[in-house]
C-alpha cells in the first residue's frame, strides 16, 4: 500500500494560468501597462487561449513585483537591460546545474 506522501509525489499538479484580467485584478497595474510590458519583453505570456487571450503563469506576479521596485529608481529601458542580464545569468546557472 502507498503512503500519502507517495501518492502526492505521483500527482501531476496542473499549472495555474492567468488571463490578463486576473493579473490586473491582483496587481496595481492596468491592462494597458501589462500589455505594454509584454510587448516590451519585460514579462512574457506563456500561451494563448483559443479565443486569443494571453495567458501568464504564476511567475508573472514575482516579475511584476521586481519591476515595481525597479521603477522607483530606473527607466523602463534600464529595467529591460537589468532583467535581460538577470535572465541570462539564471540560464547560465540552470545550464551549469544540468551538466
Amino acid at each position: 500500500m502507498l503512503s500519502m506522501d507517495n501518492k502526492m509525489s505521483q500527482l501531476e499538479i496542473p499549472v495555474k494560468l492567468y488571463r490578463i484580467g486576473e493579473v490586473v485584478r491582483s496587481t496595481p497595474f492596468s491592462r494597458q501597462t501589462i500589455h505594454n510590458y509584454t510587448t516590451m519583453g519585460l514579462i512574457q505570456e506563456c500561451g494563448w487561449t483559443e479565443g486569443g487571450h494571453r495567458l501568464y503563469d504564476e511567475s508573472v506576479f514575482e516579475r511584476l513585483s521586481v519591476i515595481m521596485e525597479l521603477r522607483k529608481t530606473r527607466t523602463l529601458a534600464q529595467i529591460r537591460a537589468t532583467l535581460k542580464e538577470t535572465d541570462s545569468q539564471m540560464m547560465d546557472i540552470k545550464s551549469a546545474i544540468a551538466s
